[in-house]
């Protein structure tokens, strides 16, 4: 008997073939294989909803290899993801393949035993489900198709509304206006450099007669200055000295939002790279199922990590019994499990051949998961106070007395030695000085500091946080600087004030946060997808309508004393998608624009290819520079890296900078020299 098992990509193909026999095909759907048709809105508001679903043209060739194989086979296994997006596709390859009655299979990891257990308890296509994703997917289109266009009319024409991407763009918006108006206040702290016995050790000021020193208690230099008068003479007698030993706890196993975190906190991977790397080492056979907001751990993963920590570290470093983790509000599906690695005793150095980024993600998440089933470190801490006259200062210590988990999961754990202080110790004053700080804004958001905040919201799933971000990038709605920090751009800020002023519902977190507590509902059949998808139209829709007659178009134009060569008109400061420019005021009639000024210039060097052109700094539509000819399209010669007027000794070809180095721009040559 043959069976047909679909998946959704190649490398899951070939690594669950691994496991099946000659009685297995196994094919790749290639992701979705039917959507809403891109051209319009594809959703009959006026019928209940009812979606208008299309097989893309890149699909066909797909659904129709897919049909004859169906066709040749006994029993057809769906065999998607296990989330909601999988039981869509599976629920889509039914219908694109009209398949009678087929067979549903998850697992959350790729391994043999997994395979062949989620083989033996098939199940149906989870309809509550399907309709959870369908309603989120005409949701998303819903407002996509119909404030697009008023953004279009009221501010410029290629702009774009989200449901969840606007709620990220109005917290990036509102953190950036938080920083504009943080007015920093001045503060100072005081800190003794004391000795005992030659052993030196810092403290710093914490009391005045009894009562403790706020942070910002003292305002000047003028302040810190007297206290420092009253301390010229004092003695430094050790008041009292509280000594205790801590435990420090392993962190859980990854979910999506912390391993996102972890990855860009350790090496600064996107969301959307991570997500790539971690999709790889799952349909590979590597890690479990990426997608989850999920503690949970399988008994059988919690008996191998004991084997392995009792094994290969000691029976102390675990952590005597298993210990199970679950999410605070109990929202995750417990059902699933966290990330870890699919088995405990694979550890990084096993992997040969692998990327060298997936071998970094696949270390964190193996180390992740182990730590956790680990015992905690065991810190020694020493608190003294320092009596100075009728002032009181602060110093404490700490010493690992045993690792633990951090053996394997190493965090911030300084150790601060102090000399053995008893009370009434008198001690000597080696320095004693007044610091001045001030109060610092708050900081703009990270990919890491984002994702978290999107978590602890409600808004969004798992799998959307990447595209979250990819997407308001894309849009140039929000830029990176040079620490990787978001800030919104001019557009992003007027298409959000313009979103927040008309429809607040869209960019509202509460809100926001409602809609994927119904959705959840839907996918746990205690409410209607139909229903979902009315309660939100039928008052928008409403909205729009009146937005339309009331919202004054902006105006993006500022005047300037530029003349257009091509007309003579005055040319406008237009700001655009992608940043401003300048645009002749005669448009549409003359539809002469320039770079504004800060834009790269034309370069002294001849273009390398034509011989004739010059070689010039230009803008994609995303604001990207790059260098190329200015005789195109005539000359097609690009760079994205600066060149300059030196050709390459070893193959002639023009030289570009490169950081602090100067390369070859021929990719094949070595070349490479110090500026």
């Amino acid at each position: 008997m043959k069976s047909l098992v679909i998946v959704e990509s190649p490398t899951k193909a070939r690594t669950i073939q691994k496991f099946l026999g000659s009685d297995f095909v196994i094919r790749s759907s290639f992701g979705h294989v039917r959507d809403l048709p891109k051209r319009e809105l594809g959703v009959d508001v006026d019928k209940g909803f009812e979606p208008k679903y299309v097989i893309p043209t890149k699909a066909k060739k797909v659904v129709a290899d897919l049909k004859k194989e169906s066709a040749k086979a006994d029993i057809t296994i769906l065999a998607t993801d296990e989330d909601r997006e999988g039981e869509s596709i599976a629920w889509h390859l039914q219908e694109a393949l009209k398949l009678k009655d087929p067979q549903r299979i998850v697992f959350h990891e790729i391994t043999k035993t997994a395979i062949e257990a989620a083989l033996k308890n098939p199940r149906h296509i989870d309809i509550n489900l399907v309709e959870a994703q369908q309603a989120r997917r005409i949701l998303d289109r819903i407002v996509g198709y119909k404030i697009s266009p008023f953004l279009w009319k009221k501010i410029a024409k290629g702009l774009s509304a989200g449901r969840v991407q606007s709620v990220a763009v109005r917290l990036i918006v509102e953190r950036e206006r938080e920083i504009q108006k943080f007015v920093a206040e001045e503060y100072w702290g005081i800190e003794a450099l004391l000795k005992k016995s030659n052993n030196e050790f810092s403290s710093s000021l914490s009391k005045k007669d009894g009562k403790a020193i706020e942070k910002l208690e003292i305002k000047n230099k003028a302040e810190a200055d007297k206290i420092l008068g009253d301390l010229n003479s004092a003695n430094y007698i050790v008041e009292s000295v509280e000594k205790k030993e801590t435990k420090k706890h392993p962190a859980p196993p990854f979910t999506t939002s912390t391993l996102q975190q972890a990855a860009w906190q350790r090496f600064k991977f996107s969301a959307k790279m991570t997500m790539s790397l971690a999709q790889r080492l799952y349909e590979e056979g590597n890690i479990t199922y990426h997608r989850t907001d999920s503690l949970n751990l399988s008994e059988m993963s919690l008996n191998a990590a004991k084997d392995f920590i009792s094994g290969k570290y000691g029976q102390n470093y675990w952590a005597g019994k298993v210990v199970k983790y679950k999410t605070k509000d109990g929202s995750a599906q417990e059902a699933h499990e966290a990330i870890r690695p699919t088995f405990a005793d694979k550890s990084p150095d096993s992997l040969a051949g692998i990327d060298a980024r997936q071998l970094k993600l696949y270390t964190l998440i193996w180390q992740r998961f182990i730590a956790s089933q680990m015992a905690p470190a065991v810190l020694d801490s020493v608190s003294a106070d320092i009596k100075a006259s009728n002032y009181t200062f602060r110093a404490n210590g700490q010493t690992v007395k045993f690792d633990g988990f951090l053996k394997v999961y190493p965090t911030k754990t300084e150790e601060t030695l102090l000399p053995d202080l008893e009370k009434n110790d008198k001690l000597d004053l080696s320095e004693l000085k007044s610091i001045q700080h001030f109060t610092e804004p708050p900081a703009r958001y990270t990919e890491a500091s984002l994702v978290k905040t999107l978590e602890k919201h409600g808004i969004g799933r798992p799998s959307t946080y990447a595209p979250i971000i990819s997407t308001i990038q894309d849009r140039n709605y929000v830029a990176e600087n040079d620490q990787k920090r978001f800030f919104p751009s001019e557009m992003g800020v007027i298409v959000n004030d313009v979103l927040v002023e008309n429809f607040p519902e869209i960019v509202d977190i509460d809100f926001t946060a409602k809609m994927e507590k119904e959705l959840d509902e839907v996918a746990d059949g205690k409410d209607t997808w139909a229903k979902t998808c009315q309660d939100f139209y039928t008052p928008f829709a409403k909205n729009l309508k009146e937005r339309y007659d009331k919202v004054i178009k902006t105006d993006l134009t500022q005047k300037t004393d530029k003349i257009c060569p091509k007309c003579g008109s005055p040319l406008i400061e237009r700001l655009g998608r992608f940043g401003k420019f300048y645009a002749c005021s005669k448009f549409p009639e003359c539809k002469h624009t320039e770079s504004i000024e800060g834009d790269p210039d034309t370069l002294d060097i001849a273009c390398p290819k034509c011989k004739e052109g010059k070689i010039t700094g230009k803008r994609t539509k995303k604001g990207k520079i790059f260098y190329g000819c200015n005789r195109f399209p005539k000359c097609d010669f690009a760079l994205w890296d600066k060149p300059i007027n030196e050709f390459c000794p070893t193959c002639n070809s023009i030289l570009i900078e490169k950081g602090k180095k100067i390369r070859c721009s021929n990719k094949e040559c070595d070349y490479i020299k110090d500026k």
